[in-house]
């Protein structure tokens, strides 16, 4: 039986039957309804996963049949690109379901960008997340917070943000004109083009003295004070939606798993989403091979790098000793050190979804790695020069990829997928520096951060205000 003749049964249902929260600590396994707003277990402040009864569930006997929904696009939930899969993410009934039609996204062969990377022309995907209506992947998880949130009856919500997720609430609220945006942010960690979209669509915005680690701290101190609902990726909701990435990339590839999956790593939502995107299919018997994951740190934001890597935090059959994890970020604060990178998305040193991307890297046997904001900027050049741009966090992942490849991780013939999170428009100021004439606005922007050169620089060419001189220099240059 298709997905489309299966949904009317669980259509509209009391979902309490259907989902539910778990506590991430297997000695603990506590489980809470999904009316319940928590980001973390009452009982011993663990993580907290949204499991279903899929027994219970009109899953498809295989995903190709999802593709009768595109046949109901005129219905709003088919119409979206998260809810489009909602049997795979059943914890909210159809009637309560909101959507500003997310997800309509592109998986995009780039091989001039797999020449860069060292990959076989035609192996090499970009699934461009910027298509998204705030301008990132955001909006995927987003869309099913507020759907959550609205399902609660919550009339604020909250979160902290380097920029995305405050654009992405902050649009959620306006359209929906259901709840009021809290943000916070800290002090010269935003881009402009973000935060003019949070000022723009009308949310309350906080800017501390800090930086996203205070930031995320705050909000989530005055959320509980103040009975906010906090819409981070903590918020195991959130990454209920940014799984069905995933899904459009299955889509796109007819349904057959890539080799690699390459992504930024920041807060670590999306590694995490992933993750358990591939184990619920997997348990569900819809795939057979598991694509492996690649997680991609920013050189000025490698915590995960670090204790991946270096200091050897591992999953450890669902008891990682999170310990290390503690001390490390002690020797942060003794040092007072602070992320400091190009990539303002992903300048993050306390991931909330550690121990969830940890699973993550387990079960797609994973590999960590970082890049520095030189290989950033250089590897985005080449993404933009292949037609699609993207904000410097994105381009972590192909940076990521090319490293990969010349370690020999990633096989030249290895089918690749390359998450770009976020629209070029995010961070214009970064692009420009990158591609300018002026050397002391390169410095100003790029070179404080170790970036020395622009290696695939598209500079203006300055010619005097006349016609011979202008056809001269279209000639010579072009």
């Amino acid at each position: 039986m298709s997905v489309s003749q299966q949904t009317s049964s669980t259509s509209n249902r009391i979902t309490s039957d259907l989902a539910y929260q778990q506590c991430m600590n297997v000695d603990c396994g506590a489980t809470y309804g999904v009316e319940e707003v928590l980001t973390s277990c009452p009982k011993c402040r663990d993580l907290l996963d949204v499991r279903y009864n899929w027994d219970k569930i009109n899953v498809p006997e295989k995903l190709s049949d999802f593709e009768g929904m595109w046949t109901k696009r005129y219905q709003p939930l088919r119409f979206s690109g998260v809810w489009r899969f909602h049997e795979m993410l059943p914890f909210a009934p159809e009637n309560k379901v909101i959507t500003v039609g997310e997800g309509q996204t592109l998986l995009q062969q780039a091989n001039s960008v797999a020449r860069y990377v060292g990959i076989r022309p035609g192996q090499l995907y970009l699934q461009y997340e910027g298509m998204n209506p705030s301008g990132s992947f955001k909006d995927n998880g987003m869309c099913a917070a507020f759907t959550h949130a609205h399902m609660i009856g919550a009339k604020r919500a909250a979160c902290a943000s380097t920029g995305n997720t405050s654009a992405s609430l902050a649009m959620y609220c306006a359209v929906t004109q259901l709840m009021k945006a809290v943000i916070f942010i800290g002090s010269g960690k935003i881009s402009y083009g973000k935060l003019s979209q949070a000022l723009e669509y009308g949310a309350l915005t906080v800017q501390i003295a800090g930086d996203f680690d205070d930031a995320m701290a705050r909000v989530k101190d005055v959320s509980k004070e103040l009975g906010i609902y906090l819409v981070n990726s903590i918020n195991p909701f959130r990454l209920e939606g940014q799984k069905t990435i995933m899904l459009r990339v299955l889509e796109a590839l007819r349904w057959e798993s890539p080799d690699w999956i390459v992504v930024p790593g920041g807060n670590l939502g999306n590694s995490s989403a992933f993750g358990k995107a591939f184990i619920e299919l997997k348990q569900l018997g819809l795939i057979e091979k598991i694509p492996r994951l690649a997680v991609i740190n920013a050189g000025g934001a490698d915590t995960l790098d670090v204790l991946f890597n270096q200091r050897n935090l591992k999953w450890n059959g669902a008891r990682p000793r999170m310990e290390t994890a503690c001390r490390y970020y002690d020797e942060l604060d003794q040092s007072h050190s602070k992320a400091d990178t190009i990539a303002s998305a992903i300048e993050i040193n306390r991931p909330v979804n550690l121990k969830k991307c940890l699973r993550a890297l387990d079960f797609c046997d994973g590999v960590v790695r970082q890049v520095s904001d030189q290989e950033i900027l250089d590897a985005k050049a080449q993404v933009g020069a292949g037609g699609i741009g993207c904000e410097p966090a994105s381009a972590a992942s192909v940076a990521g990829a090319k490293i990969l490849r010349q370690q020999g991780v990633i096989g030249m013939d290895d089918r690749v997928v390359c998450i770009l999170t976020g629209h070029q428009l995010k961070d214009p100021t970064a692009t420009v520096a990158y591609h300018t004439t002026d050397q002391e606005k390169f410095n100003q922007v790029l070179g404080a951060r170790g970036v020395s050169r622009a290696s695939f620089a598209n500079r203006a060419v300055a010619v005097p205000n006349d016609v011979e001189a202008i056809v001269k220099a279209i000639q010579l240059y072009s």
